[in-house]
């Protein structure tokens, strides 16, 4: 995994992501998740591109079932966008780059 992504788990799902002073755009995915294997690239490399201005994150829906349940995941991937300790906004499905970026943007202070 990227150097720029946080990987999130049940133990520190509170603290890194409800927790967090800038949005995170929190990935839901699994490894026999063809559609979650084609955004990688994507989500990697907005995670480059929006360094310091929100955080992106990857929670393995198998290995993280409550934060799943907790959150409604019943497709995935699911993308959600928290700001200030809540959803702001949820994307399910692959989506690209442009929609993702504007999602990002939306909710930050400084644009890419």
């Amino acid at each position: 995994m990227s150097d720029y992504i946080k990987t999130i788990t049940e133990s520190n799902f509170d603290t890194e992501v409800l927790g967090s002073d800038r949005p995170v755009l929190v990935d839901f995915w699994a490894e026999w998740c063809a559609p979650c294997r084609m955004i990688t690239s994507t989500i990697e490399v907005l995670a480059k591109e929006y360094e310091g201005v929100a955080t992106v994150a990857k929670v393995n829906v198998d290995e993280n079932q409550s934060i799943m349940q907790r959150y409604g995941i019943k497709g995935i991937p699911t993308l959600i966008l928290f700001k200030d300790g809540k959803e702001a906004e949820r994307i399910v499905g692959a989506a690209g780059k442009e929609i993702i970026s504007r999602l990002i943007e939306r909710h930050s202070a400084v644009a890419a």
